[in-house]
């Protein structure tokens, strides 16, 4: 059983997006030894139906499919298998209950994007199918993000929506760039088209950030800076490029959730304003409708930012509709992530339901 100073070292050789850390390894906390009574979240005299949009699992069943391809050593079967283990729904639901959240939105890190089109589609299908059994089976504890093989748009576009019509699932969880083209590029126009037309949403999550924002000679072993850096570096390039080359204008409706708070960019959405005022030149490229501030109302962050005050903060730039409850389960990031709004001093009540239910409920379509 790794420790929390073993399971942050473990993180810091690689974004916990790329080795999970879930299941098999337990949380920094322990699971409890007995069930635990469900914690339930009332505020204002009513109980909220608590929903995590950041949550993460691996469904060892793709494993056969693997063996023999370039994906065995740094897919599933390989390092990221040793830590993450098979999806255990008792476990994840013991958890839930101690920390008081009664949905979670499981997502599946993407390490198929070097697959060729046939063994992409073969993953993906398996994927979604056990997906849809733990979401069946589960009593309304979890729903689950559709696996899409996003290399290839056509067939990403065509598993959005076969997880969403014949499934059950509720939007896609993709990675923030695939290999060296960014998400804004128009070859995943029609991905997105399907996203936008079915009205769901799409979750952004970094995927090895060192190397995908170039930063691996500089962040060393120490501080973990390969996560703690690079992976909000890696959401806020995602972003600004679907800003900033037009996706989003292309796309009016589409509904964007970026995990970890959004990276960077909140904080800077100012500074993109005034840049292009003030460096007109630099800002070439497709002429964007607003102003690169206002595309903030299709993007969605979660509450991932630890502090009261990050947590304000993020309420003053993107506006507490635009903000979802997110964890990162099972790993060890924050360890009462709904007390983390409950306990919040800068943030009413309302905005306190808005961020656990309303505004989840909403993106996800599901009844009160």
């Amino acid at each position: 059983m790794l420790n929390r100073r073993q399971t942050l070292l473990a993180m810091g050789g690689a974004s916990a997006g790329a080795l999970g850390l879930f299941d098999g390894v337990s949380r920094a906390w322990s699971q409890p030894a007995k069930k635990p009574p469900r914690r339930e979240i009332v505020i204002g005299g009513k109980r909220i139906k608590t929903i995590d949009m950041h949550c993460h699992c691996f469904i060892s069943e793709v494993i056969p499919l693997l063996k023999g391809t370039p994906l065995e050593r740094v897919g599933a079967s390989g390092q990221a298998q040793t830590l993450i283990g098979p999806f255990h729904a008792d476990r994840r639901t013991a958890q839930m209950d101690a920390d008081g959240v009664d949905v979670q939105v499981l997502g599946i890190n993407t390490f198929w994007y070097r697959a060729d089109r046939d063994l992409a589609r073969r993953i993906n299908d398996v994927q979604n199918e056990k997906l849809r059994d733990i979401v069946s089976n589960s009593k309304g504890r979890f729903e689950a993000y559709t696996a899409v093989a996003l290399q290839f748009p056509d067939i990403a576009a065509a598993q959005l929506e076969h997880g969403i019509k014949k499934l059950g699932l509720k939007g896609a969880f993709i990675s923030c760039d695939v290999g060296d083209d960014e998400l804004s590029a128009r070859k995943f126009d029609p991905f997105w088209a399907k996203a936008e037309e079915l009205d769901v949403p799409v979750m952004i999550h970094p995927q090895s950030s060192a190397q995908a924002t170039g930063i691996t000679k500089r962040i060393g072993h120490a501080g973990a800076l390969s996560n703690v850096i690079g992976n909000p570096l890696q959401t806020s390039f995602a972003l600004a490029h679907l800003i900033f080359d037009g996706t989003l204008d292309r796309f009016p409706k589409l509904k964007i959730i970026a995990a970890h708070g959004g990276g960077y960019l909140p904080s800077y959405a100012g500074r993109m304003d005034h840049g292009c005022e003030v460096f007109p030149k630099q800002c070439q490229g497709p002429k964007l409708q607003k102003k690169p501030s206002d595309y903030f109302k299709q993007i969605y962050v979660d509450s991932l930012v630890f502090t009261d005050e990050g947590l304000r903060h993020l309420v003053a730039e993107c506006g507490v509709g635009q903000i979802v409850l997110g964890s990162d389960s099972p790993v060890p990031w924050v360890k009462d992530p709904v007390g983390h709004i409950t306990n919040a001093h800068s943030i009413s009540d309302t905005d306190r339901v808005a961020i656990l239910h309303d505004n989840a409920s909403r993106l996800l379509k599901l009844q009160s």
